[in-house]
């Protein structure tokens, strides 16, 4: 379908077009960005168009990249409020976690895709690393395929000192990602893709380790595990091999381009440098450090060092939900507080993180601009609000004012997934009281009284 976006604030995020084109267009051809303009479209795009989205008083982005999810936890949101990480686990993860089947997965899948669509997200990193029931990583990717979200399912696993229930050996952590990679990677026009989610670096032994690394640069696939997110961590790591963790994945080879660390809340200033060196992409979860006091990220010293920085939400389990537009404006608050800078990050330095980093920890080139031949991924936001009104500056208030609830319209490969807030791509009223009932019948099975 060609599609005709006119009359936004169109913020294309590319490097000849820095600013904001006020009015602006974008044209979509198929699942690609054909032209983006400043001013009135040019009559002949009018004409060929089959469907006009007309964005008077609203602000056109690419859409924003969900970098870090566990969408399983949207059944758990709530559930273990004002913990640390450890506790917090045992708590409400493990428990539950234990007992969810293919039928809950599916349904939290498309519970979590759907929150991701109404914040601006057109693609998220699900970190799955529910394995009780061995359908669970083919439920998820099958209600990213009904949705028409672009996914990516990095497949969790520990292999040692973890809770036992989630524990794999390697032969079947080898066997479980050979058939997703075989199954779903690069289906759905390429909208879904696999890589592996070594889970934490004390859950993982070295020899594993190394071995799925090598398999994910085979296949040509991703790494994606959790790094540094608290201090107690990076002293298990120092009291097992005497190193941090940043400088033990360096020794393993495991560093590079590939690679998605997320959180690195607790690193040194040597770590930096290698991450840097290595071109290694760090994921940034504001909410998730603050929700849990796990810390505050470096990452004016990661930016400054050249370091490709994406947010995320993290799991609705510990945030406690996945709007990509509040993420925006507790990235760039955090860190003024944090630094006592007032300028520490402006609000176009964060959306490029939300968009442009968000790509580079998705693996793909094509993402987090609108420019001509990009993937066909815009989100619309609405700024006529009395929360935002009058504006200034569309990117100020995307990043200051702006929340999920603004969010107009989401357009993934060129198809229209919400549109007038109105979700189109599933009955979004008879899902959220399927969720009810099924997340009432887990709790039930889990053995939990709320």
């Amino acid at each position: 379908m060609n599609i005709l976006i006119k009359n936004g604030a169109v913020v294309p995020l590319t490097a000849d077009r820095p600013g904001v084109l006020n009015p602006g267009y974008v044209w979509i051809e198929g699942d690609r960005i054909g032209q983006v303009g400043a001013g009135a479209p040019p009559p002949e795009l009018e004409q060929a168009a089959e469907q006009v989205i007309d964005a008077s008083q609203k602000a056109v982005i690419p859409g924003m990249v969900n970098a870090h999810s566990h969408l399983f936890q949207t059944f758990i949101r709530g559930m273990a409020d004002d913990k640390t990480l450890l506790p917090w686990l045992k708590a409400a993860i493990w428990p539950v976690g234990a007992v969810m089947g293919e039928e809950e997965a599916y349904l939290s899948g498309l519970l979590g895709l759907v929150e991701n669509i109404r914040s601006g997200a057109t693609a998220v990193i699900d970190n799955q690393y529910l394995h009780t029931d061995r359908r669970s990583d083919d439920a998820f990717c099958r209600a990213a395929q009904e949705v028409g979200v672009r996914f990516r399912i990095a497949r969790g696993w520990a292999d040692t000192n973890y809770h036992p229930v989630f524990m794999e050996t390697p032969d079947q952590i080898l066997e479980a990602m050979t058939h997703l990679y075989e199954t779903w990677h690069n289906q759905a026009n390429g909208r879904i893709q696999v890589e592996f989610g070594p889970l934490i670096p004390w859950g993982c032994s070295a020899e594993t380790l190394q071995r799925t690394v090598a398999l994910a640069r085979q296949w040509g696939v991703g790494t994606h595990l959790h790094t540094a997110e608290t201090r107690e961590e990076v002293q298990m790591s120092l009291d097992a091999t005497g190193l941090r963790h940043v400088h033990w994945l360096e020794q393993l080879g495991v560093l590079g381009p590939d690679v998605q660390l997320v959180h690195c809340v607790w690193l040194d200033d040597s770590e930096i440098e290698r991450i840097a060196a290595t071109g290694t992409v760090v994921v940034h979860c504001p909410v998730s450090n603050m929700y849990l006091a796990s810390g505050v990220a470096p990452v004016l010293k990661m930016l400054a060092q050249g370091v490709p920085v994406a947010l995320a939400s993290d799991g609705p389990g510990s945030n406690n939900s996945q709007d990509m537009l509040e993420t925006l404006k507790f990235t760039a608050c955090l860190h003024k507080v944090h630094n006592l800078d007032a300028t520490a990050l402006l609000p176009e330095q964060v959306l490029e993180m939300a968009c442009l980093g968000g790509a580079r920890a998705f693996g793909q080139a094509d993402l987090g601009r609108l420019q001509p031949g990009y993937k066909a991924d815009v989100v619309i936001v609405d700024l006529d609000s009395p929360l935002m009104q009058p504006v200034w500056s569309a990117v100020s208030a995307l990043v200051y004012n702006a929340n999920g609830g603004d969010v107009d319209t989401v357009i993934v490969d060129g198809q229209v997934l919400m549109q007038d807030k109105h979700i189109t791509c599933l009955d979004e009223k008879a899902l959220l009281q399927e969720c009810r009932q099924a997340a009432g019948r887990l709790l039930e099975r889990a053995g939990i009284q709320i």
